[in-house]
């Protein structure tokens, strides 16, 4: 029988994610709670003067990456909000969209900038404030080679709180307006203000957030962006439950394949909790063709299951936003050039993938 492994948030001790440039965030062990959701309650237009508010997270993160803007607003009432990557001069893009319950919106190839918002299906709005902000600030031209292209993403975020507030367009134009080159906003900001993880029972639920991180390699630039609201739980590298699925009453974080596998034990149903899922983005400046930008979206989406578990289940809706600036030519290995193989694309992958595990781990911070 397997012993099933626990994170003691009372006396453990945050372990740094060490990477190949050096030392990754620090989990905080307190216990976040998210609550029960009651399935309905009070949206926008029950709050007379609801307005968008810059968010400030519990950390900045700046970053090197000339012509990467990111912004982040929020309603308090929600609390819920929109996070915008806008990238002016646009962006080849690859979009990788996995699970039972995708809500995404443009999936284009090439976009001047994503939405990543709450308010599941309703959160789409704030994608098409971006788009009309755009618009304006094109002087409206809408000639077919100015049109501003903006692809969005949510995340259902209703389950950690008890109102139907919802990213409006109003407040996709304030995330907009807030986008700044070089800071990004960790924790509980924008699109991540009420994510949550580790849903097997609401009760057990712990509140996430967004996060970041960016690691520049000789002249390649990386950076990741997630808000993971998952079914499963988020997962530290050396394997210890840092976000979700927590027992107030022992103080203890646990993977949710023990609780699956009592259930079976016992021959009952396995519970777990609707109202899931992940978004992402990953940036580069390296020159990459459509196969290789495709498969480098799919390979930095699959590694995220290291440190989400259990991802991409029925229950949620995961999407990854792979863009690349085009800046830069890395050489071609001798065997790309005899096998046409994107080894490349590979290498870059497998350091992305790393770069998205911190990011992750900041957002579950």
């Amino acid at each position: 029988m397997t012993t099933e492994n626990t994170t003691h948030t009372a006396s453990s001790v945050a372990r740094a994610s060490i990477v190949a440039a050096g030392q990754g965030p620090v989990a905080d062990p307190a216990p976040r709670l998210a609550g029960e959701h009651p399935d309905a309650g009070p949206s926008n237009l029950d709050f007379p003067g609801i307005t968008p508010v810059t968010s400030v997270g519990r950390a900045t993160l700046e970053f090197d990456f000339p012509g990467v803007r990111i912004g982040s607003a929020h309603y308090e009432e929600g609390p819920t909000g929109a996070t915008v990557i806008h990238v002016p001069k646009g962006a080849r893009t690859a979009v990788d969209a996995r699970g039972g319950a995708v809500g995404l919106s443009g999936g284009y190839d090439f976009n001047h900038a994503i939405c990543l918002a709450g308010g599941s299906i309703h959160g789409l709005e704030a994608g098409s404030g971006v788009n009309n902000a755009l618009l304006r600030e094109h002087g409206n031209n809408t000639g077919f080679l100015e049109l501003q292209l903006v692809s969005s993403a949510i995340i259902y975020d209703f389950s950690a709180r008890s109102n139907s507030v919802y990213p409006d367009a109003a407040l996709g134009v304030a995330a907009l307006a807030a986008a700044e080159e070089g800071r990004f906003q960790q924790g509980r900001a924008g699109a991540g203000m009420t994510a949550s993880a580790g849903k097997v029972d609401y009760a057990r639920t712990e509140l996430t957030g967004q996060g970041a991180a960016f690691r520049q390699i000789g002249e390649v630039k990386i950076l990741a962006v997630v808000v993971p609201n998952p079914v499963g739980v988020i997962v530290d590298r050396d394997g210890s439950v840092i976000r979700g699925n927590y027992d107030s009453a022992t103080g203890t974080r646990s993977h949710s394949f023990y609780d699956y596998e009592r259930a079976f034990a016992a021959g009952i149903a396995p519970e777990t909790q609707s109202g899931n899922t992940t978004i992402s983005a990953i940036v580069t400046n390296v020159k990459l063709n459509e196969t290789e930008l495709n498969q480098f979206a799919k390979q930095v989406h699959s590694s995220m299951h290291r440190g989400i578990q259990p991802f991409h289940t029925d229950m949620d809706g995961d999407t990854l936003f792979a863009l690349t600036t085009d800046e830069i030519e890395l050489p071609v290995s001798k065997a790309s050039e005899a096998g046409r193989l994107s080894v490349t694309s590979t290498a870059l992958g497998a350091l992305a993938s790393e770069v998205m595990w911190d990011a992750l781990l900041e957002a579950a911070h």
